[in-house]
């Protein structure tokens, strides 16, 4: 798809340089800092398992034990291992269960003891992710991928992990290549990670360590009936974004919803806490081989999409610095964008061609994610059939990598399965019918200058921000219309800035660097 556009090469160079220098300060912010949530990452790492009777996780019980004694700024691996040596305790989870009783008082360890029995625990954890990750790739070597792009990416959520694993194989057996199962309502803002399996979420289903278990050994089996490999993807986002990415890794799922913009603008949680969060986490899924989402998309559901599209690039472009900068490689980002504008506009799908090519052209080696309208979808299912099979034919006409099945009856109900069929089979005739179109459409002067446009907006917004900071510039509303303060919001207080004598050797072992 490269050069359809006639974009400058110059003005892409100026926008990279300028999104990497808005992200300098971030990344570092990252660095010197850590969450209770990247602490409970690590104990996850480490082999710390199970809940309490009231299905709190016993790393919530440690980590909280630790802050409560000593803070966070130290890290908690080091002192949970260093209680453990000191009270001869048979794991580290029966740890967990004396602390939570008020049993075990932790210290700074006065001695670099528990680093050895520490690092073999978060490593032995990594090699499971590893492990994971080669049996994909075996599974990919031997059943295939689809046999063409993009992926058509399907989203299953009943409630229930055992209604949702019917729903899934159903789907991938009629042609979806990625199911995506939605979190329950407001996952994204608990502090913690439920436990086992769930039957009771809400226009969703919980994110939990056994529900991915069970939906991708369901998947792994339709995956040999049907002779390619279906993929699976949730949500690594939220108050818990570092702990459900690890989860991920140990699952072996393929690609998460990851982008701490979605968390700061949506759920109003704390910039900086997220903004560290989702580094960790990145890493992690670096290491699993993970293709991660982005949210993009979600700006345009609030800020018109013809004037906030510059907007989509400007996140585009950090979202790609901050995924090279944790170690993700170009096949891992898939950058989400949307088709969003008003179709009662003139030349809308002019519009919408101008807007995908130009994310296609930026990031050429990228498996981009292309969202369907769902804003202006008005609950006439007629209407909105013949609007996803415009979002289709975009797709296909500009080469889009992951394209998200849009559902006729967004805003009305809850898609049933057979609206799922409906929208499936639209996807299909559009794909047989143009799916090499992309080879043949070459877009005119007003494709050529919108993209230019949006481009040269986009730089002059990176030059705003490199001035005045990220963190300002989210707080001022920049993205979505969102106003956002760095001193504020959900999870603030689960923030910590390291301390001279912080160790936690998950960093270094997950990216192989110091």
């Amino acid at each position: 798809m490269a050069g359809k556009l006639g974009l400058d090469p110059a003005v892409v160079a100026r926008a990279r340089a300028l999104a990497a220098e808005a992200g300098r300060p971030v990344v570092e912010l990252a660095r010197t800092h850590t969450t209770a949530a990247v602490e409970r990452a690590t104990l996850r790492l480490a082999g710390v398992v199970g809940a309490d009777p009231d299905g709190i996780p016993w790393v919530n019980r440690l980590v909280d034990a630790v802050a409560a004694d000593i803070g966070l700024g130290h890290g908690v691996l080091g002192p949970v291992f260093d209680a453990l040596i000191s009270d001869g305790h048979a794991d580290v989870t029966l740890l967990a269960q004396k602390a939570a009783a008020g049993s075990v008082r932790f210290t700074v360890p006065a001695t670099r003891r528990a680093r050895r029995p520490a690092t073999a625990a978060v490593r032995r954890g990594i090699a499971r992710i590893d492990r994971r990750r080669r049996e994909r790739e075996r599974l990919v070597a031997r059943l295939g991928d689809p046999p063409r792009r993009p992926w058509i990416y399907l989203i299953v959520a009943t409630g229930d992990i055992y209604e949702d694993i019917p729903q899934a194989q159903a789907a991938a057996r009629a042609g979806a290549d990625v199911i995506a199962v939605i979190r329950s309502t407001g996952q994204s803002l608990l502090d913690y990670v439920p436990e086992g399996a769930t039957r009771e979420g809400f226009a969703g289903t919980y994110a939990t360590q056994e529900n991915f278990r069970l939906m991708r050994a369901a998947l792994d089996e339709t995956s040999r009936e049907v002779g390619r490999y279906v993929r699976l993807t949730n949500y690594a986002s939220g108050l818990c974004m570092p702990e459900i990415a690890a989860l991920a890794g140990l699952e072996r799922l393929d690609m998460m919803l990851n982008d701490s913009m979605y968390g700061i603008l949506f759920r109003d949680i704390n910039p900086v806490r997220t903004f560290v969060d989702q580094r960790f986490s990145r890493q992690i899924h670096a290491r699993a081989g993970i293709v991660i989402n982005t949210g993009e998309d979600n700006y345009l559901t609030t800020a018109d999409a013809v004037d906030a599209a510059h907007t989509v690039t400007v996140s585009q472009l950090l979202n790609e610095y901050f995924a090279r900068e944790a170690g993700l490689q170009t096949w891992q980002l898939g950058l989400g964008h949307a088709f969003e504008i008003n179709p009662d506009l003139p030349e809308s799908f002019r519009l919408e061609l101008a807007h995908a090519l130009l994310a296609r052209e930026l990031f050429p080696g990228a498996p981009l994610k292309w969202m369907p309208p769902t804003r202006h979808m008005t609950g006439d299912v007629f209407r909105g059939n013949l609007l996803d099979g415009f979002f289709n034919l975009a797709g296909a006409l500009t080469g889009q990598g992951i394209l998200l099945v849009g559902m006729m009856t967004e805003a009305v109900v809850t898609p049933w399965l057979s609206d799922r069929d409906i929208a499936l089979q639209n996807v299909h005739y559009v794909l047989r019918a143009a799916g090499n179109l992309h080879e043949d459409f070459v877009p005119g002067p007003f494709m050529q200058q919108r993209a230019a446009t949006v481009l040269a907006e986009a730089v002059e917004l990176l030059e705003r921000i490199g001035g005045q900071g990220l963190l300002d510039a989210i707080g001022e509303g920049t993205f979505g219309i969102m106003r956002r303060p760095a001193d504020r919001g959900k999870g603030l207080d689960g923030v910590a800035r390291r301390a001279e004598d912080y160790w936690n050797p998950t960093e270094a072992l997950l990216t192989g660097r110091p």
